[in-house]
């Protein structure tokens, strides 16, 4: 491990020894000077890790020092060291982006903390997090094994999505071990899924809270005791993708987080069109055949959201007035931004983000954005980019002063793939990579979800025969022919449609303004 060298710049230099001794006992190497300018020459001559310097010099003061050394080294920690209390210089050090600000007398201790602090302190928080995870990973082990409820899945993925977060970016070689880890609760997940999907399919009352009811239980209770709603759906929105921003969002709202259930397929026209409609997508189908558009059909499968919204609005009877938003790119969302006060006194208001779905796809197609989104962490760090440079934060932060309610939720969210699984199909079988359904399926039933009823899970059927499969884990489905090629193209892409934790259970959230 490197030496760590230290300058100390400091008028009375000799009566600091001890504690240049000290330091040096503890294995920095340790530079000194006695003004500024001398301080600077050093700085130039050689690297330094960390700075500590003397506020009230002879000469070029210790401010006028600290602004030089800023300029040319901005990224150079330095600890301003001052016998004075006075408001004004801590706030012009501070002003500086100081590391530390210390007031004489100082002792070993203080030097000591504000060096683990500054150049130790990532190495400490990893070995914390390896001695926390290492801790964690048997108690989540049995987690998984013992899941037996929603609420036991909920809380397994919790603590997965913690432990992506807290583990990010940092050294501590438990990346591998967490992978691992999640990739067993998938395992897990979705065989529990496959043994309770019928139930809840068929026990609409016993079932638990999933696409078509959000705004029977969210949307409505909220409209009726008068409160003015905004309902902000993003596509394919993950758990994490979401915690990744919570923290900006939290400077403006008081947050309630929750998960729910997006249906199968987990996809945009069965999950999205569920959550408008308040229908199951087979009752969709029957009730309104004009909004329903088959798989094989070109057009667009969500150009009916709001027609579907209407639909359920007076199916309930709730004779509310709303307006409904899509915003695609960056103009659709300053053409919203720009006419915000026609919608304030509306009692719902439902906008569309598609951002995120358009960076899963633009990931699969172009090898520069597979380069920028190359892992979980990568994706997520997009995903908060994207959100603190978007319509959509410049919308929270109005709908904040406003002190309108506001719903953050999505349809689905999606898995990064890996395992491809062989298929064959007709000519009319769906592209998606993550579920598929035809008359003439030829798969092993042991890789997949099965069901050869839809209509039993309240889907369509374009045939007679018609069977819906879905992966599970991180599979994808692939074609025999040209079957290496597509394979290589098709890994690590993030897909949805199927049945794992990121695609299943996603975020619910109400903000209520701070």
């Amino acid at each position: 491990m490197k030496q760590q060298r230290l300058l100390w710049a400091d008028d009375e230099i000799d009566l600091l020894k001890p504690y240049v001794l000290f330091l040096r006992e503890k294995g920095y190497d340790v530079q000194t000077a006695t003004n500024g300018q001398d301080a600077l020459d050093l700085c130039r001559e050689q690297s330094f890790d960390l700075v500590f310097l003397d506020e009230n010099m002879p000469g070029l003061s210790g401010l006028e020092t600290l602004n030089k050394m800023k300029e040319w080294y901005p990224s150079l920690p330095i600890v301003m060291i001052t016998k004075s209390e006075e408001e004004n210089i801590m706030d012009q050090a501070i002003g500086n982006k100081i590391a530390d600000y210390l007031i004489k007398p100082v002792n070993p201790n203080q030097i000591l903390l504000t060096l683990k602090k500054n150049l130790h302190q990532q190495a400490i928080v990893n070995e914390a997090l390896t001695q926390d995870y290492r801790q964690s990973f048997q108690e989540l082990s049995m987690q998984i094994s013992m899941a037996s409820s929603l609420d036991d899945w909920k809380e397994v993925y919790r603590k997965l999505v913690h432990w992506e977060l807290e583990l990010e970016g940092a050294n501590t070689g438990m990346d591998e071990l967490l992978l691992m880890q999640k990739q067993d609760a998938n395992r897990q997940y979705a065989k529990f899924v496959a043994r309770n999907y019928a139930s809840w399919m068929s026990h609409s009352d016993a079932r638990p809270l999933m696409s078509p009811d959000l705004f029977r239980t969210q949307v409505f209770p909220a409209m009726d005791k008068g409160e003015k709603l905004w309902f902000i759906l993003i596509d394919n929105f993950r758990f994490d993708q979401w915690r990744s921003i919570k923290p900006l969002v939290s400077e403006y709202f008081h947050i309630d987080e929750q998960l729910f259930l997006s249906l199968l397929p987990t996809a945009t026209q069965y999950s999205r069109n569920a959550i408008f409609s308040g229908l199951m997508p087979l009752d969709i189908q029957r009730m309104f055949p004009d909004l329903w558009v088959d798989e094989d059909e070109e057009q667009g499968k969500n150009l009916n959201e709001a027609p579907l919204i209407q639909t359920q609005l007076e199916r309930y009877r709730k004779p509310y007035k709303f307006s409904y938003h899509k915003i695609n790119d960056v103009e659709a969302g300053e053409k919203l931004l720009d006419s915000l006060s026609q919608y304030k006194d509306l009692p719902l208001n439902v906008v569309v983000f598609n951002f995120i779905d358009m960076l899963s796809h633009a990931r699969t197609e172009s090898k520069m954005i597979r380069e920028l989104a190359s892992s979980q962490a990568a994706y997520r760090s997009l995903t908060q980019s994207w959100y603190k440079h978007s319509p959509l934060s410049q919308l929270l932060q109005y709908l904040a002063e406003q002190k309108v309610k506001v719903i953050l939720t999505t349809d689905h969210g999606t898995i990064q793939v890996n395992n491809a699984v062989k298929v064959v199909g007709d000519k009319n079988t769906n592209t998606n990579l993550r579920y598929k359904l035809g008359k003439s399926l030829d798969y092993n039933p042991k890789q997949v979800f099965e069901m050869k009823r839809p209509a039993d899970f309240h889907l369509p059927s374009p045939n007679l025969s018609t069977t819906y499969i879905f992966a599970m884990n991180n599979d994808f489905f692939a074609y025999p022919n040209n079957y290496n090629h597509y394979v290589n193209y098709y890994r690590d892409t993030f897909q949805h449609g199927g049945i794992s934790l990121e695609e299943m259970m996603i975020p619910l959230v109400t903000l209520e303004s701070k």
